[in-house]
Parts: structure tokens; sequence; C-alpha cells
């Protein structure tokens, strides 16, 4: 059972708003139905991304494929022990810093001693407050992403508003389609990293999206033409056989 302090109310205060696909992505790992699906929802009525495992060998396999923002894992999980798959986590670089939220109805003080020692960012005692749970996973995602959840991105004289969905160039407004948006969103989020053609697809336009892979090309053209205008800097990068980045340079004068 959850704490009488548990809520199920679309709060409209996410980080990027509910059904854009550049919100942080978080996976939980729970194997009590009931907890996951309350977890999922509260999750998603703040605008996160949320995919769900039962078991802990199967979360294995998911983060092996994709890297989340942020695990909310439980201790207990048949297959692999969320104790074990954190200690694993944190033996993998590529996972080393991945924040680790660990649920576990084990509130002795050694106990949550023993799931700290292993890794683990937080540890929540069951029954818990969705609402303070909530609170953690924000707090763990602003040390960590700072720019998933920033309200406003910037890059020399390009800025992007997340709430008011627009975006200004030298002071001007650009014209974006909400697809140019969410590209130009997703690119200004992690400066001069190269995304593939399947990477944007997925990212942007969603798993399910039965998109040619040059249809990415398409956007990308409409988004240069929206930005600059003649003699102004491309900060749209392409790179050849590889796919697209936003310049790490742009704005450095």
């Amino acid at each position: 059972m959850m704490s009488d302090e548990r809520v199920l109310t679309d709060t409209g205060k996410g980080p990027v708003g509910r059904g854009h696909s550049t919100a942080p992505r978080i996976l939980v790992v729970e194997d009590e139905a009931s907890l996951a699906l309350l977890l999922s929802y509260n999750l998603e009525a703040e605008g996160y991304i949320v995919d769900r495992e039962e078991r802990g060998d199967t979360a294995e396999l998911r983060l092996a494929e994709q890297i989340p923002d942020l695990v909310v894992l439980d201790w207990m999980l048949p297959g692999v022990s969320g104790l074990e798959i954190c200690r694993r986590l944190r033996a993998r670089d590529a996972t080393r810093t991945l924040p680790i939220i660990m649920l576990t109805a084990r509130g002795e003080e050694s106990e949550r001693v023993r799931g700290l020692s292993v890794g683990a960012d937080d540890y929540v005692v069951k029954p818990f407050s969705v609402p303070e749970l909530m609170a953690r996973v924000r707090a763990l995602l602003r040390r960590a992403r700072p720019e998933r959840i920033a309200a406003r991105l910037q890059s020399g004289d390009i800025e992007l508003d997340r709430e008011t969905r627009r975006v200004h160039r030298a002071g001007r407004e650009l014209h974006l389609g909400p697809t140019e948006f969410r590209l130009l969103e997703f690119l200004m989020e992690k400066p001069g990293r190269v995304f593939s053609r399947a990477q944007l697809l997925d990212a942007v336009w969603g798993l399910s999206a039965e998109i040619d892979e040059r249809t990415v090309d398409v956007h990308v053209g409409r988004l240069r033409k929206a930005v600059s205008r003649v003699r102004e800097r491309d900060p749209i990068r392409t790179v050849r056989g590889s796919g697209y980045s936003f310049d790490e340079t742009f704005g450095r004068g």
C-alpha cells in the first residue's frame, strides 16, 4: 500500500510537457504491477517518457539497448535483483553516472547503507509519498542532466524557449513547425554530438513511427531554411555518412 499522501493528478508542470519526445526518459523496474502503474501514471503526468520492466533480467537487456535519463529500481526483482543491477550499472562506463533511485521495503539503516554503497543515488522506503518521489526525481535530473529540464536553451544568437514553444535568432522570431522545433530542441541539448538518421527518427518521431530515414533530411532542410538567412552561419552540421549535429562551436565567434 502507498502512503495516503499520494496523488494522481496531472500537474501540467513537467520539464518539457506531455508527449514531447525530447522529454527525459525514465525506466521503472518494478514487479508489483499496481505500483508500477501508479509510478508510470504520475511520471507521465510530470511530462516524462516512461518505460517499464517487471524483471531484472529483462531490464538489463533494455538498459543494454537504450540508456534512459534515470532509473527507478526495485530492490527485490525476479531474474536479477535490483541491488545487483545497480552494481553492474556502476561497473559500466556508459552507465557509471546514470541516476538511480532504489525502492525497497527494507527500512533498516544497515540496508539503506548497503543500497547506497552499491551506487544508488537515492533510497526510498515503501510505503512512500508519490509527491516526494516526484520531487526526488526532479532533483536528480536537475543535477545530472540540467539541459534536459532547462526552460530555455541558448547557443550564440539562437534561443529556444520550451515553455512558449518559440525560437528567436538575433531578436527575430523563427517560425518553425512542430517537427522542426523538436528537431532543433533535441540537437541543441547535445551540441557537437552526431546523431544518425535512425537516432533522430527515434528521438523526434518516436520508435513507432513508420517513416523513411530520408524524411529526416527533408526536415533538416526545412529547419536550416527557417533558422538561417543569407550570410548567417548555419548551426546544423552535416557529417557525411553519419548524420547531423548542432555545431558545438556555434556562437563562439
